[in-house]
């Protein structure tokens, strides 16, 4: 960790500390949330972003291996869709792991004052794969597309289709927790009731 940081954590702290103190809610809740994603984009590389990465990588192949649309050179982070006439790779990178949004969710997660620590925990875990599966998502739509439809599409469905499908998908994630629809109540309630009947049979046990 580099002075640069500590000293940035230090002043955040105590800024944190002072909105909450004079219940500047609003303030607090930018502050805080701004502040913890520029403090976890800082620690998180290159191990996180590594461990994401990977975890995106790992996901393609399993599914190319399923469907033999695909090959994934998980050492390298490289993906070759061979189309039958002009094959393309594809190079999984920072960009691709999701470490910006993922850590952009739990940011503003951890300082939404509406839910309470039991709930934030659900969310982060929920939203946190919900992202995970979006990427998936988003660099298979591109296999797929390369696959059956050439090279020439590359472009459009790694830059276009891909980001616009992946974007949508990260809106309704924020839709659905920070608007606290029905959805997400039904989600949390239903969690939190199979841990009180898992709690009670082993209670009784």
């Amino acid at each position: 960790m580099n002075s640069y940081l500590l000293f940035g954590m230090i002043g955040w702290l105590y800024a944190i500390s002072v909105l909450k103190r004079a219940r500047l809610s609003a303030y607090y809740f930018i502050v805080g949330s701004v502040g913890l994603f520029f403090i976890l984009i800082s620690l998180g590389n290159p191990y996180w972003v590594w461990f994401l990465t990977h975890t995106v990588i790992n996901g393609v192949s399993g599914l190319g291996d399923l469907t033999h649309w695909c090959r994934v050179f998980a050492k390298y982070g490289i993906v070759y869709i061979g189309n039958g006439m002009n094959p393309i790779t594809m190079s999984i990178d920072y960009e691709c792991s999701g470490i910006i949004e993922t850590t952009a969710f739990a940011s503003l997660l951890a300082f939404y004052p509406t839910y309470g620590r039991p709930e934030k925990v659900f969310y982060l875990v929920m939203g946190a794969l919900w992202i995970y599966l979006s990427n998936v998502i988003r660099l298979m739509i591109v296999v797929v597309i390369v696959y059956f439809g050439g090279a020439e599409w590359f472009f459009m469905a790694h830059t276009l289709l891909g980001r616009i499908i992946f974007s949508l998908l990260i809106i309704m994630l924020y839709y659905n927790v920070f608007t606290y629809s029905q959805l997400s109540q039904s989600l949390y309630t239903n969690f939190k009731r199979h841990v009180l009947t898992i709690k009670k049979r082993l209670s009784r046990g």
